[in-house]
């Protein structure tokens, strides 16, 4: 049954409704076609903006693409349109694909040129009628883009928390040779990847497809993308974390929100620090040291089950670390890819997070800005409130920034100096962030 055409007549925050249409350049097929609109009550522009999308072939089933998660996401990636429609195949499965792999051949200009004009029609009955108030509406056509080749999936799982999620092999392109990751993504919030790592195969890379090809990972590199910039914060306090070691003590390391360890692991591994982690979803953390090689590292990673402010209020009584890493998201799919959660910013818990650092410790900080929102000027304000001294790094990847607030004065001789967990320090890492870390 076609949906009432009254019913797409005026904008109705979060509504989704799909339904499916005859395609008009391919006789005897359907397209899926689904509207959705922003949940922002004060869009960006005058009046309302329409938006279509093409799904990318063969990746219909993908939840970037099948849900209202996904799509809310895509949405808010552009807050100028108060109404996102998008089209596509339909899928050949409503669960995930077991394996995706890029058509080497994608609808050519022309063809998706005529399919446009013949589905503009289409498009402005799906327009809101405020969008006729100056003539006919410009429908604008976005691409869906990115580096993904292929894609397998190890398991799809659901934590009690969390949510369904997915553990995947991919291949990307943009790469010297071939590059593969394994990911892990959450079925409420699908275009963000919760955590990545490198991997390799056992054997060659002389194969087509991934499945059935093992993979090792790969513990030498942060792969994704806000990991290192988070890392470099560090060198902030080299000097005192230089003078701690060659005292004999082994500099301590909390971290919010565990994914798949992959942070835990390369301040155990690479920097001599002992880490504890704090995880919400004991099936999280199942994922994590079955596929992403999350384990104790000697003894040096210790991970608890548990909410991570929780556990921060709990540790600032009794126990100091000179270093608290942040990486934790907003489960509220309606602020778009966020974080830290809202509640994080509250000046119980940052005075929290103060009291478990030590004298010289610092607070670092993974944020995602929401896409309309004044967040992140609250936050620094915030941080400066609370704490001495507040440094920015800019992971220039268009969404992230990181956050490094500190418990006293940094001096400035401690940074760039040729002490000894400086070096090692950018022996395991870019000097790049180093570098780019600014004051506020």
């Amino acid at each position: 049954m076609s949906p009432d055409p009254n019913t797409f007549e005026t904008i109705l925050p979060s509504r989704f409704i799909t339904f499916t249409y005859p395609n008009p350049t391919l006789p005897h097929t359907l397209l899926r076609l689904a509207v959705l609109d922003s949940p922002l009550t004060q869009p960006t522009t005058d009046s309302p903006q329409l938006a279509a999308m093409f799904v990318p072939t063969h990746r219909e089933s993908d939840w970037i693409f099948s849900t209202h998660s996904g799509h809310l996401q895509l949405l808010l990636n552009f807050p100028q349109f108060s109404r996102l429609i998008l089209i596509g195949n339909l899928p050949i499965s409503q669960n995930l694909l077991n394996s995706f792999t890029r058509p080497e051949c994608e609808m050519g200009h022309a063809h998706m040129v005529n399919l446009e004009q013949k589905l503009t029609p289409l498009l402005f009955a799906l327009s809101p009628k405020s969008c006729f108030e100056k003539g006919l509406p410009k429908v604008v056509f976005l691409r869906y883009e990115d580096d993904l080749i292929s894609s397998v999936v190890v398991e799809v799982c659901v934590g009690g928390l969390v949510g369904e999620m997915v553990v995947e092999d991919v291949e990307l392109s943009g790469f010297e040779g071939r590059e593969f990751r394994r990911r892990l993504r959450f079925k409420r919030m699908p275009n963000l990847v919760q955590t990545q790592v490198r991997i390799f195969p056992k054997t060659g890379t002389g194969f087509v497809g991934l499945e059935g090809v093992d993979f090792c990972l790969d513990f030498g590199v942060l792969v994704h993308p806000y990991l290192v910039p988070m890392v470099a914060g560090v060198s902030l306090i080299g000097g005192y974390l230089d003078e701690r070691i060659r005292c004999g003590f082994r500099p301590k390391a909390l971290c919010l929100g565990v994914g798949g360890g992959a942070l835990l692991g390369f301040l155990s591994r690479h920097l001599g620090f002992e880490v504890v982690g704090v995880e919400a979803d004991e099936v999280v953390l199942r994922v994590a040291r079955e596929y992403f090689g999350l384990d104790d590292c000697d003894g040096l990673v210790r991970v608890c089950l548990g909410d991570a402010i929780e556990f921060l209020e709990k540790f600032a009584s009794d126990d100091k670390f000179d270093v608290v890493m942040v990486d934790l998201d907003s489960s509220d799919a309606n602020m778009g890819l966020s974080a830290p959660p809202l509640e994080f910013v509250k000046k119980d818990v940052l005075l929290a997070a103060r009291l478990v650092l030590s004298d010289h410790g610092i607070l670092v900080i993974n944020v995602i800005l929401p896409a309309i929102s004044s967040f992140y000027e609250t936050l620094i304000v915030s941080l400066k409130n609370d704490f001495d001294e507040l440094y920015e790094v800019d992971v220039r990847n268009g969404e992230n920034f990181v956050l490094i607030a500190t418990t006293s004065t940094v001096k400035i001789s401690s940074i760039g100096t040729t002490d000894m967990f400086l070096s090692k320090l950018k022996q395991s890492i870019s000097g790049e962030y180093i570098d780019s870390i600014r004051k506020l």
